[in-house]
C-alpha cells in the first residue's frame, strides 16, 4: 500500500478500509477531504430513504416527473446528476445535513467534501443495516451493482468478490467506494483520488485498482478460496 501511494506521489490519494462487522476505519494517504463528486449520491439516496421510511416521502412521490424511485436508480446506478439535484432538492438542504450529523457524519451538500474515513463508514452502516430496513438497504445495495463504469475498483478486483460500488468523477477528482465481499467476509474501500492538475489522469484509475489488488490480497488470502 505505501508503495503504491508512493509511486503515485504526483497525485492527492486518501484511502480508508472498515471492516461491517465493526471496529475503525483505518486510513491510509490523505485523510482531508476532497471534492466527493458522486460518490456522494449514496448520502442523498440514504437521506431519501429516511424520508420514506418515516412517513415524510414516497417512492411513488413526483420527482422532476417520475417516481422517485425511478430517480433513485438512475442516480445511484447511472449516476445521473439531474437525478441528484432533484432528489437532494427533495430531501431538503438543511435536512441532508441534518441526516448526515445523525450517522457521524459532517457533509454541506454545497461543498460536497468528504473524507475517505467519512464513506467508509457511510458505507459500513448501510451494508450493516444500520441506515435503513432490509427492504430499502437491499434496494439501494441493488443499485450500486453493474453501474455505468464499472472500470475502477470492480476492474481491479479478482473473480469471486461481490462489489456493490459508486464511483465519482469531476476535474481532476477520481473516486470510488465500494463494498467488498468474499467468503462471508465484507469490508468497505474507499479511494479517493485528485490530480492537482485539474483534469482526471489514466493513471489515477490504474492507482485505484492497484490498491483494491493489494487491499483484496491482504484481506482475502488465496488460501481462503480452499478453505
Amino acid at each position: 500500500m505505501d508503495n503504491i501511494l508512493c509511486e503515485a506521489g504526483q497525485f492527492r490519494i486518501g484511502l480508508a478500509l472498515a471492516n461491517v462487522s465493526g471496529g475503525a476505519e483505518r486510513t491510509f494517504g490523505d485523510e482531508g477531504t476532497f471534492t466527493a463528486a458522486s460518490t456522494a449520491k449514496i448520502l442523498t439516496a440514504a437521506a431519501y430513504y429516511h424520508l420514506v421510511e418515516n412517513g415524510q416521502a414516497r417512492l411513488d412521490d413526483s420527482v422532476g416527473g417520475y417516481h422517485a424511485a425511478y430517480q433513485l436508480k438512475a442516480m445511484v446506478n447511472e449516476s445521473d446528476n439531474e437525478s441528484w439535484l432533484m432528489l437532494m432538492d427533495a430531501v431538503g438542504y438543511p435536512q441532508l445535513t441534518a441526516y448526515a450529523a445523525s450517522i457521524g457524519v459532517a457533509y454541506d451538500p454545497e461543498q460536497n467534501l468528504l473524507t475517505a474515513a467519512d464513506m467508509a463508514l457511510i458505507l459500513k452502516k448501510l451494508y450493516a443495516g444500520e441506515l435503513l430496513d432490509k427492504d430499502n438497504t437491499d434496494q439501494l445495495l441493488g443499485y450500486m451493482q453493474d453501474t455505468n463504469n464499472e472500470d475502477l475498483i470492480p476492474a481491479g478486483s479478482r473473480p469471486g468478490v461481490d462489489i456493490h460500488h459508486k464511483y465519482g468523477e469531476l476535474s481532476g477528482e477520481l473516486h470510488d467506494a465500494a463494498l467488498l465481499s468474499y467468503r462471508g467476509s465484507t469490508f468497505a474501500l474507499v479511494i479517493y483520488t485528485e490530480n492537482p492538475e485539474g483534469a482526471a489522469d489514466d493513471a489515477q484509475a490504474e492507482v485505484i485498482r492497484d490498491l483494491t489488488r493489494a487491499v483484496e490480497d491482504a484481506l482475502f488470502p488465496v488460501g481462503m478460496a480452499s478453505k
